[in-house]
């Protein structure tokens, strides 16, 4: 058997793995990246891409639905598989990025095949042993699968087959009632689908109250039945599809089923015993600074055990760069911003109200409506707010729920993860009419006691009126 020997191995070529991979080779480093499945991981695959690219059209076919004040909106005629083409155009697209021929271009070497560990410097992958001075674990996630009677018999669909579907579901049953499962739900009843969410406790139960009743009103208005509470008990295929039979004895028929209740880390035959890798169920058990049991072994993105999100696999790739490359200290962001990309959006930097609160005793809440935006309301989108989490005068959380919220996240992003001042906010110019405004007027909310309804300074500006020349 062949022997490879190199500075780094990284095995998945996802985002967080392709990152480092582009980075690590670009610096000078020999680098051998492994990948059994497709180059780009789930994000490009199965996940983001495909995802947004059903959402935008989707969102299309409801503003033709809608029309506005004066326009008279129509029924789009919607062509499901000519949408399915789309979504495999765009990731088609962006794979020559991600492809094994741009990396090899780079210097990366690329093996198509599993890997195992088999030792604690040493890993097998397509016949041929890598020895390297540092792995990292980057295999990412794939959906969990429940056990309820029934669903393995049934040819239930997960993210990583509805966007190989070219005919559009005429009842889409969704088992779970977060992010994902919210996301296709919409999406499938634009574009014509009867659609039925199964929650077990609340949908969006992770997101503020608040923010997660605006887009659950939201979509249940567009004709999405989400029955929150309720847990599937058996399935059973029919001559039309499957039918459901949930924990109180209700019995729903559909087409098909979307199974959307979580993930789980893709760490299945790594052999991690063998390397002395630590782990869970959540995933490889790393420190602050994604390090593992084995110093040699790093783990980044989803199989990290952390907040599954690809743009937290980026950023782990170069907390790694710096400490496996550079010698340098480095440790993962503790605040992460996510969106859930419905319509409405919504978005969520650092704590939630409720946590803000069980953490800061002394936690100031502010909170503005976009019916109180200007450019809200000339574009008949005035739903949702803003809500800012304060203490001592720094922001700590937001949540943004309304029309482009993961937009607006940003600047919020940027100043709970710097620890900015709240007056650097409302010290910025927002140019007029945005929904950004909101930012700075939640911003200014803050002050707004201090120069409003304060008897001193009410005062010293009556003096200064009466004796200033």
């Amino acid at each position: 058997m062949d022997v490879i020997t190199t500075d780094l191995c990284i095995i998945g070529a996802g985002s967080g793995g392709l990152s480092l991979a582009a980075g690590a080779v670009q610096m000078g480093a020999r680098v051998v990246l492994i990948e059994a499945g497709e180059m780009g991981g789930d994000c490009l695959n199965t996940g983001c891409v495909p995802s947004k690219t059903l959402l935008a059209a989707a969102k299309t076919a409801q503003v033709l639905r809608k029309g506005a004040a004066g326009v008279v909106g129509a029924e789009p005629q919607i062509d499901f598989a000519a949408v399915m083409a789309q979504v495999a155009a765009v990731i088609a697209g962006i794979a020559p990025v991600d492809s094994q021929a741009r990396f090899e271009r780079l210097g990366v070497q690329v093996i198509r095949a599993f890997a195992r560990f088999t030792g604690p410097r040493e890993v097998e992958a397509g016949g041929q042993r890598i020895r390297a001075r540092r792995f990292v674990i980057a295999t990412g996630s794939h959906p969990m699968i429940p056990q309820v009677s029934g669903l393995s018999d049934l040819p239930y669909l997960t993210n990583e087959t509805i966007f190989a579907q070219t005919k559009l579901p005429a009842h889409l049953l969704i088992l779970g009632a977060g992010p994902i499962a919210m996301e296709m739900a919409q999406a499938h009843r634009r574009l014509g689908s009867k659609v039925t969410v199964i929650a077990r406790s609340t949908a969006l139960g992770r997101e503020d109250p608040e923010a997660a009743a605006v887009v659950i009103a939201a979509l249940r208005a567009e004709g999405v039945t989400i029955l929150e509470g309720q847990d599937a008990a058996r399935f059973r295929a029919t001559a039309a599809g499957v039918e459901a039979v949930l924990a109180d004895g209700t019995t729903l028929t559909g087409s098909h089923v979307l199974v959307a209740v979580g993930r789980v880390p893709a760490i299945a035959g790594l052999n991690l015993e063998v390397a002395g890798v630590a782990y869970t169920a959540r995933g490889v058990t790393v420190g602050p600074n994604l390090r593992s049991s084995n110093r040699r072994v790093y783990a980044v993105g989803d199989v990290a055990g952390g907040l599954q999100f690809t743009h937290v696999a980026g950023a782990h790739a170069g907390v790694v760069i710096r400490q496996i490359l550079l010698g340098l200290p480095a440790h993962a962001a503790k605040v992460v911003p996510w969106v859930t990309y419905t319509d409405p959006e919504l978005a969520q930097i650092g704590l939630t109200e409720a946590a803000a609160r069980a953490k800061h005793p002394d936690v100031t809440v502010i909170k503005q409506d976009f019916a109180h935006n200007d450019r809200a309301l000339t574009e008949a989108r005035a739903e949702g707010f803003l809500k800012l989490m304060l203490v001592k005068g720094r922001p700590v959380g937001v949540t943004i729920v309304g029309a482009q919220a993961g937009e607006l996240i940003g600047l919020w992003a940027l100043a709970v993860s710097a620890r900015l001042k709240i007056s650097a906010i409302t010290g910025m110019i927002a140019p007029y009419p945005t929904r950004g405004e909101i930012s700075k007027r939640a911003a200014g909310a803050y002050f707004s006691p201090q120069l409003f309804d304060n008897p001193k300074l009410k005062w010293l500006v009556g003096f200064v009126q009466r004796w200033l020349p």
